[in-house]
């Protein structure tokens, strides 16, 4: 099988942009990936790209004025997970040898006319009928999260404080100019109870690329030791599963024996905290925790710059922002500038093994639409 890396990553900045077009954001994403990967426009022999709300065409605008012609081009929606699928399977069609070179790039461009800034859930699911929309559903976890182990709105709210520090340190997030305390946090709106406004991600505009192709083993080269796409379970509202755990749990089960790792060698991780309670959730699932642990991550500081494992040191959806397609690869490129130690004052100290997991939700009946986790490594 052949051995894959991530050759170049790009990403334009994180924010709202509504006098911009999103292919202007994609330009920037896709030119810093290839010039990082030192890869021509000739060189790519596919493109795959994951957008939610992308306008019709947009993929083909983005890759004509960049020079890349005669490529396929795949266009793949997978809610959060769009920009995530799109590089799960720009990996899949290197390790099967289908193509040689491969561009994968995400976009959004959510402060848009054509768009409502966030995934509607469809009226014709339980959801949807019930105008349950994702931040209803994330308080709910939270509440039974509180009811079940005992955790304080406080501790949950912890995250928020950690990850927005982090992208304070990040000059291309969303939010880098704030740093909340815990009690401005807890002070904001509350949006759905327990969450308040900051424990819940911006609507952002932005775009990330990655050049993904045969591990050189050379230079900057970070490679992939494993990717695992999934659909999510079966999953009705007296479920006792939190939402998305079973399949996050099933994924990096998966990702893990692929790669031949064990959980504690992980040095650096970015996964789907869309809101505070999702970070807790999703590292449990992971297995970095027993269920009822995660929310002590944040408190303890196992979880921030300088600690144990850190976690959405890019500043997260929470803070760097969530362009829905284009956050899987933010991931990507915030890991891969990890390995290489080129992510300055964020910068994790030797770290040498990085973990990407995307979430897609929004439909009903299922705890989640999509999941991809990633592990990538640089010896």
């Amino acid at each position: 099988m052949t051995a894959v890396a991530v050759r170049g990553v790009g990403t334009s900045t994180f924010g709202r942009f509504p006098g911009t077009r999103p292919e202007t954001l994609a330009w920037a994403a896709v030119a810093e990936a290839m010039r990082d990967a030192d890869t021509s426009p000739s060189d790519i022999d596919a493109v795959y790209v994951g957008t939610v709300f992308g306008p019709p065409g947009i993929a083909a605008r983005v890759v004509r004025s960049l020079g890349i012609h005669n490529a396929p081009i795949v266009t793949i929606e997978a809610a959060c997970a769009s920009g995530t699928a799109a590089y799960h399977e720009a990996v899949a069609a290197i390790v099967s040898e289908r193509f040689g070179t491969v561009l994968a790039f995400g976009i959004e461009h959510l402060s848009s006319m054509f768009t409502a800034g966030a995934i509607i859930p469809e009226a014709t699911d339980a959801e949807g009928a019930a105008d349950l929309a994702l931040p209803a559903l994330y308080a709910l976890q939270a509440n039974r999260y509180i009811h079940l182990h005992g955790a304080t709105p406080e501790a949950i709210a912890q995250v928020a404080v950690k990850n927005k520090y982090h992208g304070s340190l990040n000059p291309r997030a969303h939010l880098a100019g704030g740093t909340p305390t815990l009690d401005e946090v807890m002070a904001s709106k509350l949006i759905a109870d327990p969450l308040t406004l900051l424990q819940c991600c911006p609507s952002s505009d932005g775009a990330a690329a990655a050049v993904i192709g045969p591990a050189r083993r050379i230079g900057a080269d970070v490679e992939v030791l494993a990717s695992v796409a999934l659909s999510g379970g079966r999953w009705e509202g007296g479920s006792d599963d939190f939402f998305g755990v079973r399949s996050i749990g099933l994924a990096a089960d998966r990702a893990f024996a692929e790669a031949g790792v064990g959980r504690e060698v992980v040095d650096v991780l970015e996964v789907h905290d869309a809101f505070t309670i999702g970070e807790i959730l999703t590292l449990e699932a992971l297995g970095l925790c027993k269920p009822g642990e995660g929310a002590d991550l944040a408190v303890t500081g196992h979880t921030s710059l300088g600690g144990a494992q850190p976690v959405n040191v890019s500043g997260g959806l929470l803070a760097r922002g969530h362009p829905l397609g284009a956050t899987g690869l933010a991931q990507i490129a915030e890991i891969v500038w990890q390995l290489r130690g080129d992510a300055g004052p964020r910068q994790v100290p030797r770290a040498r093994i990085g973990l990407v997991e995307t979430a897609g939700g929004g439909a009903a009946g299922v705890d989640v639409n999509n999941i991809v986790v990633t592990l990538l490594g640089r010896t």
